[in-house]
């Protein structure tokens, strides 16, 4: 009789596995982390990893490629908002809140270590950049459109500095301190118009 396999058993526990892993793959990084030790963390036998995944980078991948999904969730909510800098600002919260998790600097280092060993993972991250980007780009031209928003800034560079700015808040992340109010205040004056361009006054 064939083994008949339970997808929420599947799916649980390869979640189970990539976020045991990204614990220690922050921690210790990729070339010192083992199959094992992954499991172990993760509550299951010794070879149950590579039951799950295909190797090791599979299991790195994994750790990000549940971001695609969700970017595009979150764009697709914050898309047809009646405020675009509110949006943006949304937006920006949901990408820099996890910068408080303890882990959040260490598997931001170890994906720049990885990256360029990986064509698939540069493929994950790419696809993902450019749907929040989309979503930035888009929001940006609205807000200028509207006179909210500086229309002097180039709406693709904007959204690059936008991100480049939330991923600042992960290489410099500090457990004990949220960095969402200090990104909002910077992002909405990176973005806002200038005083001298407002109404039309000098």
């Amino acid at each position: 009789m064939a083994r008949t396999v339970d997808p929420e058993r599947t799916r649980a526990r390869r979640d189970a596995i990539s976020s045991a892993a990204a614990d220690l793959f922050a921690t210790k990084g990729f070339d010192h982390t083992t199959a094992a030790e992954i499991a172990r963390a993760a509550g299951l036998s010794s070879g149950s990893v590579f039951y799950y995944f295909a190797d090791k980078r599979a299991v790195f991948r994994s750790i990000f490629e549940a971001d695609l999904p969700a970017s595009r969730e979150m764009v697709a909510r914050h898309a047809e908002g009646t405020d675009p800098l509110g949006s943006i600002l949304a937006m920006v919260d949901e990408l820099g809140g996890p910068a408080q998790d303890p882990s959040a600097s260490g598997i931001l280092i170890e994906l720049l270590r990885q990256i360029d060993h990986d064509v698939q993972l540069q493929i994950v991250i790419a696809q993902t950049t450019e749907v929040i980007r989309g979503g930035l780009v888009a929001l940006v031209e609205r807000g200028q459109a509207s006179g909210v928003l500086d229309p002097e800034l180039d709406p693709t560079e904007a959204a690059a500095w936008i991100q480049n700015i939330v991923d600042g808040a992960f290489l410099s992340a500090d457990p004990e301190r949220d960095p969402r109010p200090m990104l909002r205040r910077i992002v909405a004056r990176f973005l806002s118009t200038p005083p001298s361009t407002q109404g039309g006054n000098s």
